[in-house]
């Protein structure tokens, strides 16, 4: 599949030229939303560079290292785009930082990149790089005005006949083939890699996904956004949307998500399955305070919506009552996100098929897709028109996929990282012939639809030698409402055990139905009753796995894993690592 030879910085001048908005990015400042016309932006954007240009920054086409970096750490904003793309027009590499990233990573990413500058958000982000010792670092400019730092609006040069003449010439030697950006992964494994990708790399991947979702030339559609842009699912969806005209609205913060939603009304957004079980939670907890006939009501029709599958059909009398529930029901949820979307992309782990099915009956379309980093990201998405939840879809149109004898998912595309800044031992691990190896095991379903079935170093093996797949048993058992979060261990043991977080919210409603007596989070873990609570929940989903799988013992946590206590990851996957070494002793007491 062909697609065009621009560079990421091209979609400012596709846009004007084809849908100039008045809305291409939006925040809310002081209380009210304030909008960044196409023009604004490109006026912005090339203040900018020419301001970069100004103090020495530059690329090459030679190599990555030879090319100036520049840094952001910041909560998404405007800025941030703006800041991207005058980086790129510069021929600079852009180095996004995880506002979450601690500061030893945070030292480690600056120093291996030698970032000359960095773009920072606030006045905590500011404290965070100040308190790291780095030798390369020239400057820091926030996005926030705070006195003693200078204002990222210090930057900007004028546009004249002559600079706009500079600027062009320099954006005239930049090639598709140009390294964009360096992205570093969270680190859940060990010292964290810099990914580098082409403006290539990204636009054939926004292009790929334009053709296959797909997504239209759609200048009256707004999009909520709220996933860190540092991401690279954030960041190609971000080029999609400006690459389609779709106006992009930045949510205040992860709290305020909600209220964003029912103020912009979006007919989209990307998310992760954490948050779509957050969501999730805080409706069934909603449900729990309705009475009589409309808490029947609420939870026949979150039954009804369980029972949902799109590729069959189960005949007119459940498609009665699925219309009544949404009706009645379910189109409060879809209010309760703004009323009009029309499309949500959960990726970057494996989202619970019995949500995407509740979620899709309410009239709330989902769909999973896949994709790492490497490859800029996606790498399969379901299709409006061809949604098989519980799976990732099939392939992109111009991405070539395979299992290898192990299951192993194998990828092969122009999409395909340039490789790891200074590790071309690494990247020679995971590029072969061409073929980018993804650590992730997969089965085809139905000959076209991916389903991943778990991470390639996350399966292990019992001490009896028998292998686990911990992500399928860890999902099955979140779709109790009692269970918050989970993770499976058994590495080299003579069975399978669980670390499990209690969704204290459920487990407490229980309790006062059971008239058991309620203390502290600590107190609730240690209750005989408790405990055979979820002894009973474990023993129901057992059943769905062979002897070797099932979770013989577990441990109750009195505290949820997060980012700020380390244990997630920021698109809060599960630091498997992190988790086996702060809870040993509570690993070492189960198999004592």
């Amino acid at each position: 599949m062909s697609f065009p030879a621009y560079r990421l910085f091209d979609a400012i001048a596709h846009q004007l030229q084809h849908f100039p908005k008045p809305d291409m990015l939006n925040a809310k400042t002081d209380g009210a939303w304030k909008s960044f016309s196409t023009e604004e932006v490109g006026h912005t954007v090339n203040q900018l560079s020419l301001g970069l240009i100004g103090r020495g920054i530059s690329g090459s086409d030679q190599s990555a290292e030879a090319s100036d970096k520049i840094a952001i750490i910041s909560q998404n904003r405007p800025e941030w785009v703006f800041t991207d793309l005058a980086v790129q027009q510069t021929g600079a590499i852009l180095i996004p930082i995880y506002p979450t990233t601690n500061p030893n990573e945070l030292e480690f990413i600056l120093n291996e990149s030698q970032a000359k500058f960095i773009f920072v958000s606030n006045r905590e982000l500011l404290e965070k790089v100040q308190s790291i010792k780095t030798e390369y670092l020239q400057g820091i400019y926030t996005f926030d005005r705070i006195e003693g730092t200078p204002h990222y609006s210090e930057l900007f040069m004028p546009l004249t006949e002559v600079s706009e003449v500079q600027l062009n010439a320099v954006k005239a030697t930049i090639t598709p083939r140009h390294t964009a950006t360096i992205i570093y992964t969270s680190g859940t494994t060990g010292t964290p890699k810099g990914v580098m990708l082409s403006h290539e790399n990204i636009v054939s991947n926004v292009y790929f996904s334009k053709a296959s979702f797909p997504f239209e030339d759609q200048p009256q559609t707004k999009t909520l956004s709220f996933l860190p842009l540092n991401h690279i699912f954030e960041k190609t969806i971000t080029y999609i949307y400006l690459f389609s005209g779709i106006g992009i609205y930045y949510a205040e913060s992860m709290e305020t998500i909600a209220d964003n939603l029912r103020e912009i009304q979006p007919d989209g957004f990307t998310t992760v399955p954490r948050l779509l079980e957050k969501v999730y939670e805080k409706i069934m907890l909603k449900g729990k305070e309705l009475k009589g006939i409309k808490k029947a009501l609420f939870y026949w029709s979150v039954n009804l919506g369980a029972q949902y599958n799109n590729r069959i059909d189960r005949g007119a009398f459940y498609n009665w009552k699925l219309n009544m529930a949404r009706k009645l029901v379910f189109s409060k949820w879809r209010e309760a996100l703004g009323g009009h979307i029309k499309f949500i992309i959960t990726g970057g782990a494996a989202a619970p098929e019995r949500l995407l099915r509740i979620f899709n009956a309410a009239g709330i379309p989902v769909f999973e897709g896949y994709g790492p980093t490497e490859h800029s990201p996606v790498i399969c998405v379901n299709r409006k028109e061809d949604n098989y939840m519980g799976t990732v879809g099939p392939a992109l149109e111009g991405v070539e996929v395979k299992l290898a004898e192990d299951g192993e998912i194998l990828a092969k595309s122009v999409c395909i990282m340039q490789g790891y800044y200074k590790r071309p031992e690494l990247t020679a691990d995971v590029i072969k012939d061409g073929w980018l190896c993804t650590g992730d095991i997969g089965e085809w379903i139905d000959g076209r639809y991916l389903k991943i079935t778990d991470r390639k170093k996350e399966l292990f093996k019992t001490s009896g030698g028998k292998y686990v797949a911990p992500q399928p048993i860890e999902n099955k058992m979140k779709e109790s409402k009692f269970i918050e979060q989970i993770m499976v261990v058994g590495n080299d043991k003579k069975f399978v055990s669980a670390l499990i977080v209690p969704s204290f919210h459920a487990v407490k409603d229980w309790m006062q139905e059971q008239k058991i007596e309620m203390g502290s989070n600590e107190e609730i873990v240690k209750n005989p009753k408790v405990h055979d609570l979820f002894r009973s929940v474990i023993d129901h989903h057992n059943t769905q796995f062979n002897h070797i799988e099932q979770i013989k013992k577990f441990v109750l946590l009195p505290r949820e894993w997060s980012v700020d206590t380390g244990e997630m990851t920021p698109k809060l996957s599960l630091k498997r690592k992190v988790i086996l070494e702060k809870f040993r002793k509570e690993i070492d007491e189960i198999y004592s």
